[in-house]
């Protein structure tokens, strides 16, 4: 019996400060120009605050504040990823990230990525730092970013618009 070929995945480069982030690319919901966010009171400094998309008042993450990376050329467009989330928590199916630039497709296999971690703790948010050919990358940790968003706003303020507007692009 023959070895199984290796299972290819369709995955995004999203740049963030001078790393990209190693995303599934149905991972990816939209990528649209960064709007002034409503800040948030009392949260953590990663958060930038909630965006507008599609009638739901999105988290804005910063990962370069939150993994405590270089934050990149100033100079480039800053952009938002808006990223599904994986816990499917219906208060809160969408998290945005703070990018610089457009994300590249990529298709990957195991072969292609290779970990980097030199022992040391990872910062909360990051699951894994590889190189993807020849990009430095993370691999973030989107569970515990939604998981510490949602016991951050817990049920004090509804995360989508009127219902009415659930269906506006």
């Amino acid at each position: 019996m023959s070895d199984p070929l290796p299972r290819e995945i369709r995955c995004v480069l999203v740049p963030v400060g001078n790393l990209r982030l190693l995303l599934p690319n149905a991972t990816i919901a939209e990528v649209i120009t960064q709007s002034r966010p409503e800040p948030v009171p009392g949260g953590p400094a990663w958060l930038l605050g909630r965006i507008a998309w599609r009638g739901w008042r999105v988290p804005l993450v910063s990962f370069t504040e939150l993994a405590g990376t270089e934050e990149g050329d100033a100079e480039l467009v800053v952009r938002v990823a808006v990223l599904k989330a994986l816990g499917g928590n219906p208060a809160m199916p969408f998290i945005a990230v703070q990018t610089q630039g457009f994300p590249r497709l990529t298709t990957l296999n195991a072969e292609l990525i290779i970990p980097t971690h030199d022992g040391r703790q990872l910062p909360p948010g990051v699951r894994a730092h590889v190189l993807v050919r020849d990009d430095v990358a993370m691999i973030p940790d989107l569970e515990w970013i939604e998981a510490t968003l949602l016991d951050l706003f817990g049920d004090a303020e509804p995360l989508h618009a009127a219902a009415s507007s659930a269906t506006e692009d």
